[in-house]
């Protein structure tokens, strides 16, 4: 919102500007409007993909990049100047992530039926990943929605204290309608409409037990239907790892009553999306008496509980934060993302100079077989490693990278995350996973301070491993690219980089 905010009065500030200094502002654009197309880029990867593009003709065009000051892609706000140069290119490339909120705003307020806009994310579309909590990452704001991604040896045993409390069913909230924007949000997000949502829930959230109060210390749970109480004591039975047709994982803890009220189920299982010790926010339950091989076969109902102090309106809240969807923004990082922009980079060159067309395809083919051989050798890299395992004490932007090549990762915060300090059990975990993986290499993002890194190899073992930076083009400027670099040598260090740290 503040995003926005700040944008609009920029806007504002854009509009007065014409009106002061159009004169010189207007002999500039004379100038090169004689000589070639004036374009604007948000980040490197785009500025550098758009200079190869326009071949011979890059001399002639007036290319812009505006995060050319080591400015974090994620709190750039743009300057009045920036705003003009937006409303006069011909071209505008911008990432089109949460960090370009500010995007809206300046193109509304900066008129340019001739201009086109290419949104990276947009071109992309449906191979768009959102960012995932991994094992051992610290949330951001303390908490996060579970895993969808683990290893097997990630998973550990809880106790019953985990869901110590008092806890009350959805079922009731969905039934009278506070849940309703829920759904809604959830049709926005999905395949579904809202009320073809509703009717899974529906059946999902179904159950008598309107309250569940659990005491970890004495091991029991108590179960309230229709106000009459059954009490039992609970003892652990392990664990399942299940593996969803979707692609995700998930874990359910399993309980066998021990003695107590014979209306008390015998058998119970939790899942609240976490795999290791720690308090659950919420929770999805099974219960029954005929053994957990039938619990375990069940995937259409799913009593789910949130704290009972919780009012209706504050579980609806709670629910839309967690359908909130974290788009990684960090799509120039795979290979075959670039080939696809690029093809979509090199169509709007032609169609805003088609005396030159054909030369921006010729360009492009020539500059797609080279990201083709880039990826092949990525590819290479990855079947023939020691290890298939990548560990990062710092922000991890390289998501699209690893999917593309199937490899594991591990690291300290998601890629757009804010948070800079990692906790002692963040680094305890990554340094206990790099003595358990034997990796030879903590990897970092590009910058001075790696303090996270040297942290966790201290906490190692062996105390010895390769503190290595991939870059991930954040803090590329314009004097970098003049000096020679070119997203196809960083993409080749990074390259090596990998290969170092797969072993």
């Amino acid at each position: 919102m503040m995003k926005r905010i700040i944008c609009a009065l920029l806007a504002l500030t854009l509009a007065a500007g014409f009106l002061a200094g159009c004169g010189k502002h207007t002999a500039r654009d004379t100038e090169k409007e004689n000589t070639g197309l004036r374009i604007v880029t948000t980040i490197f990867p785009a500025y550098d993909w758009v200079r190869t593009l326009l071949g011979d003709k890059a001399e002639e065009a007036e290319l812009t990049m505006l995060l050319d000051n080591g400015v974090d892609l994620h709190s750039y706000q743009p300057t009045a100047e920036d705003m003009v140069r937006i409303a006069d290119c011909d071209l505008f490339i911008h990432v089109g992530g949460e960090s370009d909120a500010w995007v809206d705003a300046a193109l509304e307020g900066t008129a340019n039926p001739d201009r086109r806009v290419i949104n990276l994310m947009d071109v992309l579309r449906d191979s768009i990943k959102t960012e995932e909590a991994r094992p051992g990452m610290q949330a951001e704001h303390g908490h996060h929605h579970g895993y969808s991604r683990f290893a097997d040896s990630d998973v550990q045993d809880r106790t019953l204290a985990d869901w110590t409390g008092s806890w009350q069913s959805v079922y009731s909230f969905l039934q009278d309608g506070t849940l309703d924007a829920v759904m809604a949000r959830k049709a926005e997000n999905g395949n579904k409409t809202a009320e073809e949502y509703r009717a899974y829930y529906q059946t999902g959230y179904r159950t008598d037990v309107e309250k569940i109060n659990i005491d970890g210390e004495t091991g029991t749970m108590e179960f309230i239907r229709n106000g009459v109480s059954a009490r039992a004591a609970y003892q652990y039975r392990g664990y399942q790892v299940y593996d969803y047709a979707s692609g995700s994982r998930g874990v359910r803890y399993f309980f066998e009553a021990a003695g107590g009220d014979k209306a008390a189920p015998r058998y119970v299982q939790f899942s609240d999306h976490g795999i290791a010790p720690g308090k659950a926010e919420h929770f999805h339950i099974y219960s029954g008496n005929d053994g957990f091989d039938a619990l375990s076969q069940e995937m259409e109902n799913w009593p789910t509980y949130y704290p009972s102090e919780l009012t209706g309106g504050e579980i609806a809240a709670e629910m839309l934060e967690h359908e909130q969807k974290e788009y990684d923004e960090h799509v120039w990082l795979s290979l075959k993302n670039a080939r696809t922009l690029c093809s979509a980079i090199a169509a709007a060159l032609g169609e805003l100079d088609p005396d030159n067309q054909q030369a921006y395809a010729a360009g492009a083919a020539d500059y797609l077989a080279q990201l083709d051989a880039l990826d092949a050798r990525y590819q290479q890299a990855a079947e023939q490693a020691a290890r298939n395992t990548l560990l990062f004490a710092d922000r991890f932007p390289f998501r699209y990278l690893v999917d593309d090549y199937g490899l594991n990762y591990y690291a300290a915060f998601a890629g757009c995350s804010a948070e800079s300090e990692a906790s002692f059990e963040t680094v305890s975990f990554l340094a206990g996973k790099v003595d358990a993986l034997k990796l030879p290499v903590v990897l970092t993002i590009e910058g001075q301070q790696h303090k996270i890194a040297q942290t966790v190899v201290q906490n190692t073992r062996e105390k010895n491993q390769a503190i290595l930076s991939m870059d991930s083009m954040q803090g590329t400027t314009a004097a970098d690219a003049a000096g020679g670099v070119t997203y196809l040598s960083v993409m080749e260090r990074n390259l090596l980089t990998l290969q170092q740290a797969l072993g």
